[in-house]
């Protein structure tokens, strides 16, 4: 930033890290770390960018948030042939007006995109609102064993998420968890896993390893026998796990725990 020529701007953007498959949210969150050399070590190794996507103030200091998309995107693309053209730590974040091209951006990145932002190009600058974008996700599905669950809470009566696996290599890994279980659903779904809680549930990689946003509670888990299969819809995938929660979509029991392979999700 310091080394821009520009004495005083406002851009809005987003710090993103890549690898061959695509941005790297899990190097990322490796940040966010209290020892300033071991940021200085990740940054050497994997090293960020910052992806700017849109203008609130230009370098002469006059406020753009009251102009449309279209004014402010003219504006930030003129700044960055200016004073960003030589930089390897800024780019401007790609867009379009073709829906085409952004279905096809869908389309060729797969599992590493997060997804598509789509915005208004008529509108102001709508800060902490998303009255003016919308974020386009691309949904699929995979058949996951359940190797446990986590309680509702505090209370021993109800299932609160189901854990997620998939084989690899023979192993069963934990990849993620989904937890939008309907209120009425969650006693009843306890009823139908109580029968196979028995451990060790995950073969492989096993949930509630410690983290530093790990806690006691998420650390306990109950693990479960490997031979109830359940699809799930997910949007994104970070080193082999869903980064957000799955959500049910059905259960199959047609479907035999050792057909659910990492195959489903690799990028």
């Amino acid at each position: 930033m310091r080394a821009i020529k520009a004495d005083r701007f406002i851009i809005d953007g987003e710090i993103v890290i890549s690898d061959k498959t695509g941005s790297d949210f899990d190097q990322l969150l490796q940040r966010i770390h209290p020892a300033a050399s071991r940021v200085k070590k990740l940054a050497e190794e994997h090293p960020a960018r910052f992806e700017i996507f849109d203008f609130l103030s230009d370098e002469n200091g006059v406020s753009l948030i009251a102009e449309s998309l279209d004014h402010r995107r003219e504006k930030l693309e003129r700044f960055a042939r200016r004073y960003l053209a030589a930089s390897r730590l800024m780019a401007l974040s790609p867009m379009t007006t073709e829906i085409t091209v952004a279905e096809d951006w869908l389309k060729k990145q797969r599992l590493s995109l997060d997804g598509i932002v789509a915005k208004r190009r008529d509108l102001p600058y709508a800060a902490g609102e998303r009255s003016a974008m919308k974020k386009f996700k691309r949904i699929r599905t995979a058949d996951c064993v359940v190797g446990g669950f986590r309680y509702a809470g505090e209370s021993t009566n109800a299932v609160g998420s189901l854990l997620l696996g998939l084989y690899n290599n023979g192993l069963l890994n934990h990849v993620g968890f989904a937890s939008g279980i309907k209120a009425a659903e969650r006693k009843t779904i306890l009823k139908k896993l109580k029968p196979l809680i028995q451990p060790p549930g995950f073969t492989g990689r096993a949930p509630g390893g410690p983290s530093r946003w790990s806690t006691e509670r998420s650390a306990q888990w109950v693990p479960l026998k490997p031979e109830l299969v359940i699809e799930v819809s997910f949007d994104h995938v970070m080193g082999n796990r869903f980064r957000h929660g799955a959500k049910i979509v059905r259960w199959r029991p047609d479907k035999a725990p050792s057909q659910c392979t990492i195959d489903q999700i690799a990028v």
